[in-house]
Parts: C-alpha cells; sequence; structure tokens
C-alpha cells in the first residue's frame, strides 16, 4: 500500500494538470492581430477581446480606438491614437495601411488620414489625440499628430500638458 500511495498521487497530479491545459486551450484569447480582413473595413470591436498591438492594454471600448489594415488583410488594434502612431512610424507599409480612427462626434470609424484630432482629449494611454469628422477650432491633421509624436509633444509630456491643459 505505501508504494502504490506515491504513485496515486502522482497520476492524480498528472490528471489535474492535464484538466487545468485543456480548460485554459478552450478559453478565447485575446486578439492583436486580426487575418483575412481582404476587403479592408474596421474589424467590429468586441470588449474585452482585442489587445492593444502597441502597448498590451486590453481594449475595452471603441471610443478612442484606432486600427491599421495592411495591404495582406492583416488587422493590428489600438485602444489610443498615440499607440497607432508609434506602430505606424515602424512599419515598412505606412503609405499602403489603411488606417481607421474612431470618431468622438460621429461616433464611427473614419479614414484616419482624413480626420481632424485634438490634442487635449482623455485617452486610455494619455497621448490625448482624439479623433473627430467635423473639424472644428485648434484641430490638427494625421501629418500633424505624426509630427506631434516623433516630437512627444503629447499629454504625456508634461511640458505639453502644463502648456494646453494647465496641469
Amino acid at each position: 500500500m505505501k508504494k502504490i500511495l506515491p504513485f496515486i498521487v502522482f497520476i492524480l497530479i498528472v490528471v489535474i494538470i492535464a484538466i487545468i491545459f485543456v480548460s485554459m486551450s478552450n478559453k478565447k484569447q485575446m486578439v492583436t492581430i486580426h487575418k483575412g480582413n481582404h476587403t479592408h473595413e474596421p474589424v467590429k470591436i468586441i470588449p474585452n477581446h482585442f489587445q492593444d498591438t502597441q502597448c498590451a492594454m486590453t481594449i475595452t471600448t471603441k471610443e478612442n480606438s484606432a486600427q491599421a489594415v495592411a495591404p495582406d488583410g492583416r488587422t493590428w488594434f489600438f485602444d489610443d491614437i498615440g499607440c497607432m502612431i508609434n506602430w505606424y512610424e515602424k512599419t515598412d507599409f505606412k503609405d499602403k495601411a489603411t488606417i481607421w480612427v474612431y470618431t468622438h462626434d460621429t461616433k464611427k470609424y473614419i479614414d484616419g488620414r482624413t480626420a481632424w484630432y485634438n490634442r487635449t482629449q482623455a485617452t486610455p494611454m494619455g497621448y490625448g489625440f482624439g479623433a473627430y469628422e467635423n473639424k472644428e477650432e485648434g484641430m490638427i491633421t494625421f501629418d500633424e499628430v505624426i509630427l506631434k509624436m516623433i516630437r512627444d509633444e503629447h499629454l504625456i509630456n508634461p511640458y505639453i500638458r502644463q502648456e494646453l491643459l494647465g496641469k
């Protein structure tokens, strides 16, 4: 009996570990890149199912989100436009990518290159760039957002934050 007990315990531990691995494999994993988007349309965001490609945060809402679609149909997801720009600047196909940003005014995805951006939006990562379909005073273009990100002229920079928000 004393020789069989360690064997039974060993088998029991192996079975428990196997059950844990099988149950983990059945769970839906976070999506960072969606393949097969050959229409280059924005992918429907399911809260807590997608993960920001740049910062790895879970995307909990469409608000402030962005998507980039490669010519081959791969789609990357971002919880903050600043994260998307950081990723975008490192890609070798940026001129061919389709960029989608979710707007605060019309509540839909639009072409990120034609959107207008304010610089003081409360965003998940704190960069402060909010997308809008309709231009208002003080808003900037996509190219200006890229330039501001390259120069670190966003709300994470305390000097810019003080200049724009007085905080």
